[in-house]
């Protein structure tokens, strides 16, 4: 009798399929270094080479979270770079360490005190030479100076990338002027997963124009894992809890990660109200679609974020949270600015279209009800870990909170 039947050829298969998942699994937790399948093998840190030139490994114990719960961190062969402070980290939870929940409470107690009185040269690199005394304050560019630019949209690397634009940066993206004392201080938060061509480009226009400002900036990149739809709204809220940690920033500029600026008039800087920076985009024929629209690019100080609660965290998928956040603006009593359309205009970078959410519209209708209950002091998430790349700092976090009905 034979060995080769229908029955023993499908048992072969499946033991196959079995076998290779059993392998696939494995090589995932370990290369992951962090055990559970939540975390994305295509995330930052997997796929640019800048994280296996270095070989130190440093422990970091006392990272504090919200609650002030104490969560050890152990760091395992990952760059170390000076922050704002000159203060050192070098964070990546593994999976022998223990990960704590991190749930946002919104008068911020937890900040360290000597944040809020940090001087503007705080941010300077402790292995930089020492830099002159400044005493002049930095003005806002003259706008006769500015006009259209267009943006170079040639694809490189991250490793190209970095080798132009580091020696330009503090090491996580961090920039200041070094002839006067910048007088606005703003976090730009990137929401982002899977983008990795997008972020190459973004990068590379984004910080020349930045560094014509006369602003003190750092860019935050807020990954999120695999697992649930994509959450831009939750990944704003962790990127401005967590970019609080390090620095007493004046504003926050939430930006998606296709849009590029192509006026070098559009300021990037602390507005009086909410400013929508991304009123005229290319796909849209440089029109603004409706007026109460918040979406691509908008900025915020800390106490209009403060008084919305920040984002909802209950949008899932695409579509929904930015116009929530116009509600919320308008309930506080703030409104809206804009530059004018020749000046606040962008380009977007080509990229598939998302699924959209199902629930936005009834998110939306049910939004104003939830805003004392649902934003940055209901956000429960996990940082799983933590890098300063030269032209970024970068965040790899899980959302804890469910999807949920209005």
């Amino acid at each position: 009798m034979t060995i080769f039947t229908k029955a023993n050829l499908i048992r072969f298969v499946v033991g196959s399929i079995c076998l290779l998942l059993v392998l696939n699994f494995l090589w995932a937790s370990e290369s992951d270094g962090v055990s559970g399948s939540s975390l994305s093998k295509l995330s930052i840190r997997r796929v640019h080479k800048y994280a296996h030139i270095h070989s130190r490994s440093d422990n970091v114990s006392g990272f504090a979270s919200d609650k002030g719960v104490n969560t050890n961190i152990s760091g395992q062969k990952l760059p170390a770079a000076p922050l704002a402070l000159s203060k050192e980290r070098d964070q990546h939870i593994g999976r022998n360490s223990t990960s704590t929940t991190v749930i946002a409470i919104a008068n911020f107690t937890s900040i360290p005190q000597d944040l809020s009185h940090a001087h503007p040269q705080d941010y300077a690199n402790s292995t930089l030479k020492p830099q002159l005394h400044l005493t002049q304050n930095c003005t806002d560019p003259d706008p006769r100076d500015g006009g259209p630019i267009t943006p170079n949209t040639t694809l490189e690397s991250l490793d190209v990338i970095e080798a132009e634009l580091g020696p330009l940066l503090r090491p996580g993206g961090a920039y200041q002027p070094t002839d006067c004392i910048a007088q606005h201080h703003v976090a730009i938060v990137v929401p982002f997963r899977d983008r990795y061509a997008h972020l190459s480009v973004f990068l590379r226009n984004i910080h020349p124009f930045l560094m014509k400002q006369r602003i003190a900036y750092r860019i935050f990149i807020i990954e999120q894992t695999n697992g649930k739809p994509f959450n831009r709204a939750a990944m704003m809220n962790i990127g401005y809890l967590e970019a609080l940690k390090l620095y007493q920033w004046d504003c926050f500029i939430f930006h998606d990660v296709d849009l590029l600026p192509l006026d070098e008039r559009n300021l990037y800087n602390c507005p009086r109200q909410p400013r929508h920076m991304s009123v005229a985009i290319d796909t849209l024929n440089f029109k603004l679609p409706y007026r109460s629209i918040f979406g691509g690019v908008s900025a915020m100080t800390r106490q209009h974020f403060l008084a919305v609660n920040g984002f909802s965290n209950s949008f899932f998928g695409w579509g929904g949270e930015d116009d929530d956040m116009s509600n919320r603006l308008k309930h506080a009593n703030l409104f809206i600015s804009r530059y004018p359309i020749n000046i606040a205009r962008y380009k977007m970078l080509k990229h598939q279209k998302e699924k959209a959410n199902p629930k936005r519209y009834e998110n939306l209708q049910n939004g104003i009800s939830k805003i004392e209950m649902d934003g940055i002091n209901s956000i429960k998430y996990e940082i799983y870990s933590i890098k300063d790349f030269p032209t970024f700092t970068w965040y790899l976090a899980e959302l804890k909170n469910s999807e949920r009905k209005s």
